[in-house]
């Protein structure tokens, strides 16, 4: 059964991997808006991901990369020793994740105000030429 997709091209040959990704990106992206995001672009060319997790304590977040993703956790402690006369925030669990490019790795992540900022380092791209010698007679 051949399947109808841009990536079914004969001219798209080995890029089976990259339909993946974007099922998985559209997966990632059917989430709730929770928590809001940020993605810009930094002067050396990295790119930096700031969460508003407000409330949030280190230890209550999580950055783990794995196959491409990185995902974001967060679950907050419930406050067992406080009586509320009204609980307007709530203590909330999220997961947030990203595709990855190849090559992208995360540098580093830093909460600061409210902001968990995970920096990503995007590797400088080398052209390469290879030259393949073409044999003549029987191949194997």
């Amino acid at each position: 059964m051949n399947r109808d997709t841009p990536f079914g091209s004969p001219l798209l040959l080995g890029f089976e991997h990259v339909e993946a990704l974007l099922e998985r990106a559209r997966g990632a992206a059917a989430g709730d808006g929770y928590p809001p995001y940020n993605v810009e672009t930094l002067e050396d060319g990295g790119i930096r991901i700031a969460l508003a997790v407000a409330g949030f304590s280190p230890d209550e977040l999580s950055v783990t990369t794995q196959d491409r993703q990185l995902v974001i956790r967060g679950r907050q402690k419930e406050a067992r020793d406080k009586t509320f006369l009204y609980r307007g925030i709530a203590a909330r669990q999220f997961v947030r994740s990203f595709v990855l490019a190849d090559g992208i790795e995360v540098a580093t992540a830093a909460l600061e105000n409210g902001l968990l900022k995970i920096d990503l380092a995007r590797p400088a791209v080398k052209p390469s030429v290879r030259v393949v010698e073409i044999k003549s007679g029987a191949t194997s």
